[in-house]
């Protein structure tokens, strides 16, 4: 498979500082993995909903209206938590900061001509509502091939070598507690569903205990119940 996650042709990442690292930053590309496939099977999710259909529309409106909260949630993290830092202990990367910062305004303001499209679409399933809040998604999705890859290809190295691990942790956190407790496992089943065997092994080995004793309890379930409700016929992916 081609690795995503590589500059293309013209675009160039700012020089690492030197030093020492001092936090992994390579769970962003976890957590990109499962919003770059979520975001890729939107568009048809809402196109393939029947004309008034509102069981499924709503169904699917519940899980769409979730995943844009927790990318709102997961790119405001980074506002508060990230921009400013890198910019003052790595000036020589202001210029992707602010291009990242530029994408997330992109982001957001297509979720925000999105929500009152899905709003009404969930409540209706209106045909002409569906292909204009399809269309939003479609938009959504070019943006974040854009942005999730680059964020991870020039802006992460540069991170892991000004970030603490524990100002890292705290973007994480600042991420998780936005996300209500009823999305929480399922969303954690994409991650995981998101990642090659060996790669979902050591993810999931480094969760809090709490995290991995829930999951196998119920997000299991929780996440095998969302996935066959969203793709009937389809196989549940592996998570553990």
């Amino acid at each position: 498979m081609v690795e995503f996650y590589v500059a293309h042709p013209g675009e160039s990442a700012p020089p690492v500082p030197d030093g020492p690292q001092l936090c992994n930053g390579q769970d962003m590309r976890v957590v990109h993995n499962a919003f770059l496939w979520a975001y890729g099977k939107a568009p048809a999710l809402v196109r393939d909903v029947s004309a008034g259909d509102t069981a499924r529309s709503e169904l699917v409106g519940q899980f769409l209206a979730d995943l844009d909260a927790t990318l709102h949630s997961h790119h405001e993290s980074e506002d508060e938590l990230l921009w400013d830092a890198l910019e003052q202990r790595a000036p020589a990367c202001a210029l992707h900061v602010g291009q990242m910062r530029g994408q997330h305004a992109r982001v957001q303001g297509l979720l925000s001509e999105a929500g009152p499209l899905l709003e009404r679409w969930r409540a209706g399933a209106d045909p002409g509502d569906g292909e204009a809040l399809a269309s939003a998604y479609d938009q959504i999705l070019a943006v974040l091939k854009v942005h999730l890859r680059r964020e991870v290809v020039e802006i992460i190295p540069v991170a892991e070598r000004v970030i603490t691990g524990d100002e890292w942790q705290r973007i994480g956190d600042h991420t998780m507690q936005a996300i209500p407790k009823s999305r929480l496992m399922p969303q954690f089943g994409m991650l995981l569903a998101n990642l090659e065997p060996a790669e979902r092994a050591q993810f999931f080995s480094e969760a809090p205990a709490f995290v991995r004793v829930l999951y196998k309890t119920v997000g299991k379930r929780q996440f095998a119940k969302q996935h066959r409700a969203l793709f009937p016929g389809e196989p549940v992916p592996p998570t553990v």
